[in-house]
C-alpha cells in the first residue's frame, strides 16, 4: 500500500470529491500562508494524531518533502487513499494561486 502524488492543478477536483487537506508544517509556517481549507496537523504531532485523519486525504507542506514523509507514514499506519501534493504550498503559489494567512476559522 502506498500513497499517490498529485499536482496543484488536481487539488481542487480532489477536494470537491470529498478529500480533506492537511498541512503538516509547524503552526508558525502554516499561519504564514497556507492553501485555503487546509487543516494544520504538524508532522511532529502526526504519529499521535493519525485517528484525526479523514480519508481521502491530501497532505501538503512547503515544497513536498515533509508531506511525502507524512503520506508514507499514514499509509504505513493503514490509512488508504492518501495523496501527497507535489511541489507543496510553494508550487501552489507559483501557479498564481492564493493562500490564507493565520488560522482557519
Amino acid at each position: 500500500m502506498s500513497y499517490t502524488d498529485i499536482f496543484a492543478n488536481e487539488l481542487q477536483l480532489k477536494l470537491r470529491g470529498g478529500a480533506k487537506l492537511y498541512d503538516v508544517r509547524e503552526r508558525d509556517e502554516y499561519e504564514g500562508g497556507h492553501i485555503p481549507g487546509a487543516v494544520n496537523l504538524p508532522l511532529s504531532e502526526l504519529q499521535g494524531r493519525t485517528d484525526e485523519i479523514q480519508t481521502p486525504a491530501v497532505v501538503v507542506c512547503l515544497s513536498g518533502g515533509r508531506s511525502a514523509q507524512a503520506a508514507a507514514s499514514l499509509t504505513e499506519c493503514g490509512k488508504q487513499d492518501v495523496m501527497n501534493l507535489v511541489g507543496g504550498t510553494m508550487g501552489w503559489m507559483r501557479e498564481g494561486r492564493s493562500v490564507n494567512v493565520g488560522q482557519e476559522p
